[in-house]
């Protein structure tokens, strides 16, 4: 039985809450305001799609770097200091960032993102959601920490949205470049003042750690037992697969504005709408991977997502292709968010021992999530090359193969679950 088992259901429920909104408010400033706005951010920062993807690189290096030590860090402390002191420092770089500093400076600033947005806050946020969870809710519990987290990123996105479209006229496509600059900043500033206020939050309501919690021990313990597990590689691998099909979420709404061709107000919304897909993919997930098992429910995400991408690659708008278009872009954002809901629910499937956990998290975060690094850079680069539609087709190739990927570690990870299962009968015959 979980830890927080014990606890009255009105603590429970605020407990996750906090966990929601903390593990979305983080990440708001380096990606929602390029993910929603990204033309608009491109413009007012004057950077191309390739020096953005650079920057998000700049961030997946320090992330990567943070989340060894980070998890094994989440063994040690409270989730409540960790996850507050991030939020808090997160906020004061967005300060910052309101000022548009120009490339270097930014690069500097999403250097300093990765190390607070992971360090110190990844580890502890997925502890403290397994432990949540308990025995028999993994999927559960990580279906309502990222289906709250979209529900928290759309409703901060449409308020966002509302405040940037009050800065420029009706027509968008008029707007000044003061006028554009302005509403960035009013953008950035939301975010930061939501993420502290995230912050505060994540302070009152995790209870502080346990007395019998306190008690040292090394932070790399544990470490070598779960680098000899083969099934912490495969669910690292699945993580790197299903992260890049975030990732690719990025360009939704600059495709809109260079092929559907919307306005950067209406691509905002058209990313903003996309979030609302969030919670209940991440939720339906979640359900399905307690009542059946989440590693084949993995499997089945990545082949839609194939598919969808692949259709993706050659379609254009038109009498009968813009229907289909946008069917397949609520398709891609459904499968994406359920991948993301339940792929944490594996360490409890394949068995990870709880009391490491933080160092689990560290090892397969360190690896899945290494496209922080290269994907940006790659997608900026595949969309420079060709600009306008065959960019985006190129791109949604791109990303085809790698849910095609997805679908191999997934076969792996289950011949690896069967491997494990025939030696536990042999060793109990």
């Amino acid at each position: 039985m979980s830890t927080t088992d014990s606890k009255p259901r009105w603590a429970r429920l605020l407990y996750i809450t906090a966990l929601v909104i903390a593990g979305e408010m983080v990440f708001s400033l380096p990606f929602h305001t390029a993910r929603f706005f990204r033309p608009t951010l491109l413009d007012v920062f004057g950077f191309s799609n390739t020096q953005l993807g650079d920057l998000f690189a700049v961030y997946g290096i320090t992330a990567m770097l943070s989340y060894f030590p980070g998890g094994p860090l989440a063994d040690r402390f409270s989730a409540r200091s960790l996850i507050a002191a991030s939020l808090v420092a997160t906020a004061c770089g967005g300060l910052y960032m309101a000022t548009i500093p120009g490339a270097a400076q930014m690069a500097v600033l999403y250097g300093f993102w990765g190390i607070t947005s992971i360090f110190l806050l990844w580890g502890a946020l997925i502890r403290a959601t397994r432990e949540w969870g308990g025995q028999s809710a993994q999927g559960t519990a990580f279906g309502i920490l990222d289906a709250g987290r979209g529900l928290v990123a759309a409703l901060v996105a449409a308020l966002a949205v509302v405040i940037l479209a009050g800065y420029l006229p009706d027509d968008a496509t008029l707007a000044t470049d003061a006028a554009r600059r302005a509403g960035l900043q009013a953008v950035i500033l939301l975010y930061s003042a939501a993420t502290l206020a995230a912050g505060l939050l994540a302070w009152f309501v995790i209870p502080p750690p346990a007395a019998n919690n306190t008690v040292w021990k090394s932070p790399l313990a544990g470490v070598g037992l779960v680098l000899r597990r083969p099934v912490i590689w495969a669910q690292a691998g699945v993580i790197v697969c299903a992260y890049c099909c975030y990732k690719g979420l990025d360009n939704y709404s600059l495709y809109a504005v260079q092929v559907l061709g919307m306005d950067e107000i209406e691509s905002a919304r058209l990313a903003s709408y996309g979030a609302y897909v969030r919670p209940v993919a991440a939720l339906t997930a979640g359900l399905v991977a307690d009542r059946f098992d989440a590693t084949r429910a993995l499997g089945i995400l990545f082949v839609m997502l194939t598919v969808v991408y692949l259709l993706l690659s050659f379609l254009m708008p038109g009498i009968d292709g813009t229907a289909v278009i946008y069917a397949n872009l609520v398709i891609s954002f459904f499968a994406v968010f359920a991948l993301r809901g339940i792929y944490f629910a594996l360490l409890e499937e394949t068995a990870t021992p709880r009391h490491i956990t933080g160092a689990a998290v560290g090892v397969i975060s360190f690896i899945g999530f290494t496209p922080e690094i290269f994907f940006a850079s790659i997608a900026g680069r595949i969309l420079d090359a060709t600009p306008g539609a065959g960019g985006h087709h190129d791109y949604f190739r791109f990303l085809a193969m790698i849910a095609a990927l997805g679908v191999a570690v997934i076969l792996w990870l289950l011949w690896l679950k069967r491997k494990n299962l025939s030696a536990e009968s042999l060793n109990s015959a």
